[in-house]
């Protein structure tokens, strides 16, 4: 996929763990894991809007598109 998580660099920049980040967002451990592996097709702009007042970003400091070749 062309769309890339940067959840986990981000979480390692602010020295913020994840348990930390579901809680205030109100989602599982285990879908915080899901998201930073890309392995989720798609995301909600209310998850999006409480990860960034967390981790104190903008969605483009999440997420970042990489063109594929064909």
């Amino acid at each position: 996929m062309p769309i890339l998580i940067k959840l986990d660099m981000m979480l390692a920049k602010r020295k913020k763990k994840s348990r930390d980040l579901a809680e205030f967002v109100g989602i599982t451990e285990q879908n915080i894991s899901l998201l930073k592996s890309g392995k989720v097709r798609g995301v909600r702009f209310g998850t999006l809007e409480k990860i960034c007042e967390f981790l104190e970003c903008q969605p483009g400091d999440l997420l970042e598109y990489k063109e594929t070749k064909i």
